[in-house]
Formats: structure tokens, sequence, C-alpha cells
């Protein structure tokens, strides 16, 4: 029997079902700026004329990273692709940007047609909360290279914004203050503390319900990364942002600096926004020091949003109108450097 690229491990009939399987999923996604069809070898994206007066393309790349882990154990894979595109487009809304589009990239030791799906499924859903286009991807079956039934998934997006608009730190200053948006728990960072703690050390089974979650282990550790894209665009096209951070890995101490200018540092205020349960399990179970936690976890803050005071009260407002919990939980600070948390972490 002569060697074909089947009986290597990649089979490309499988490959053709799956793009068709993605297909509809990917059309749901569609802008009317995208050009052509799904299948070629790139994906077209056109602006409208005139929409933009100087415009700025910005791009972010990122991972779900080992909380694939958790969807590989559970055998579920319809809400990873949600947090690839959230972790993606988040970053891309920090520089005062639009979501355009998206791309994802999907890596399996043996294709397996509807398992794909369920990930592009995912995708798809992620883009359609972030209001973006599905564009192209590429989904690649490498043999012995992975773990029967693993993958790993990454995603790129790429947004747009006026060069007047772009959010770049000039516009902060001491005195405004700082805006929290809830997150709905561990989003997609800290994980593998997250499973040496909990399943490793602590036993934890992920099928079994939590009451202090609320939930099964399993349902709390795959809830999808929030996606703060829609309620913040009217928020920025307003001018009513001066500045954002996305609190991804290194957590409340470590993403707030990345905006601040030279000279300046974050206050934040601990029990002015409540810190969901899973926070409290893993410090527990794990006898996570305080500042630990603080420097890998959001801590119940997906995003940060820097506002000048006479503008709180119409911010908050809006994003509780849009469906966000928000809430004032800090202030921008001359003589400090970092993020100042008061009472200070143990």
């Amino acid at each position: 029997m002569g060697w074909t690229y089947s009986r290597a491990g990649v089979d490309i009939t499988a490959g053709n079902r799956a793009v068709e399987l993605i297909k509809p999923h990917a059309l749901r996604t569609l802008r009317p700026e995208v050009l052509g069809g799904l299948g070629g070898f790139g994906g077209l994206f056109a602006f409208q004329p005139g929409r933009y007066r100087e415009p700025v393309l910005v791009a972010g790349a990122d991972g779900v990273g080992t909380k694939l882990k958790i969807a590989f154990l559970l055998d579920k894979h319809d809400t990873v692709g949600i947090d690839a595109v959230a972790m993606c487009v988040n970053d891309v809304l920090v520089q005062g940007a639009e979501p355009l589009f998206f791309l994802d990239y999907l890596a399996v030791g043996r294709l397996i047609p509807e398992q794909v799906e369920k990930i592009v499924s995912g995708v798809a859903e992620g883009c359609c909360r972030a209001g973006c286009a599905l564009l192209g991807g590429e989904t690649a079956e490498m043999p012995g290279f992975y773990a029967p039934g693993e993958y790993d998934l990454a995603g790129f997006a790429v947004g747009v914004v006026d060069r007047d608009r772009l959010l770049d730190g000039s516009r902060i200053a001491a005195g405004q203050a700082v805006v929290g948006l809830a997150s709905n728990g561990l989003h997609s960072n800290g994980y593998s503390l997250v499973r040496r703690v909990l399943l490793e050390e602590a036993g934890l089974q992920l099928d079994k319900y939590c009451p202090s979650l609320g939930c099964t282990l399993g349902e709390e550790l795959l809830r999808p990364t929030r996606i703060y894209v829609k309620p913040l665009l009217p928020l920025l096209t307003g001018g009513l942002i001066a500045g954002l951070a996305h609190i991804t890995g290194g957590g409340l101490v470590e993403n707030p600096p990345r905006i601040l200018p030279p000279g300046l540092g974050m206050r934040l205020k601990r029990g002015s926004w409540p810190v969901p349960p899973i926070f409290g399990l893993v410090q527990e179970k794990g006898s996570v020091a305080e500042t630990e936690m603080y420097r890998t976890f959001n801590m119940g803050l997906g995003m940060l949003a820097v506002v000048s005071g006479d503008k709180v009260d119409e911010v908050l407002k809006r994003l509780q109108e849009a469906g966000e919990q928000a809430y004032l939980v800090g202030e921008v600070v001359s003589g400090i450097e970092g993020v100042e948390f008061v009472p200070p972490l143990k």
C-alpha cells in the first residue's frame, strides 16, 4: 500500500468538510465592507468612503492559553472561540479603535470536522458580540504534534480609529476618575495557577456543583471572556473616555501602568467593586497571597476606563443602560508609580 497524505495523518477530505460546516458561522458575522466570498487566499475588506478622515489601523493578536485544557477535559468546545475573539478585540478597543475583522488560527492533531465546527461557532459568536467580521482563518492538521483531541487556538483582530481619536495616554491627567467594568470571572488568564491549585492540589472535580459559585466548577472555568466593544464604542465616539486598560495577564498590578503617562499612577479603592467568588476559592485553596492574586487575575474588573470627573455620572449611567456593571473604583494621581491599592495589599 503506497503512502498518501491521509495515511500520514492529514485528511484533506475532512478539511474540506470542516470548511463547509463553518461557512454558515462565518457568514453571520459579515459586515458591508467585506468583499468576496469565503475560500479565497485572503480576505478582502474595503473602507467606506468618507467615513474616516485620517484612519489608523490597530492590530492585536492573542490566544486562549491553558484555559483550553478545561475544554479538553469537559469535551466542550463551543465557547473558547469567544475567548479568542475577546482577548484580541478588547486589546484593539483600548486604543480607541473599532474592531473591523478577525482571523483565527486553529491547529489540531487530528481534524474532526464536527469539533472544528463547534470551535469556530464560538469564534463567530465572539465576532457577533464585537460587531466585527470573521474574515478568514487557518485550520492546520498536524499529526503527532498534539495529544488526541487537543488543539491550539489563536486569533488576530484589526480595527480602525481616526488619528485624533486615538487613545495614546496623552489625554490622561491627574485628578481623573477610574471607572471599572465588571468581569464575569477569570476570563482567560491565570489558568495555569488555577488548574494547579483547584484540580491538582485541591482535587476538585469539574462536574461537581460548587455552592459558593452557584454552578459546577467546569461551568465557571469555561465562562467566556466578556467583550466590551459595543458598550464602550459610543462613549469613545462621544469623547467621554480618556484612556482604557484591558485587565488581562498581569492583573490589576501590571496592566493599568501601560496606559499612564510618565509621572502618573493609579489609586484603586478595594471594596468599591464586587469580587467574584472564584477568586476567593483560588486564594483559599492555594493559600495565594493578595499581591499574587492582584498581579495574576482581573479580580472582578475586566476593563478600566479613565474619565474626567465631570463625566463620571454620565459614563456610569450609559454603561448601566447598556447592561454593564460599572463602578467608580479609583483615580489617577501624581507622585506615585504604578498602581496603589487602598487598603494596601498583603
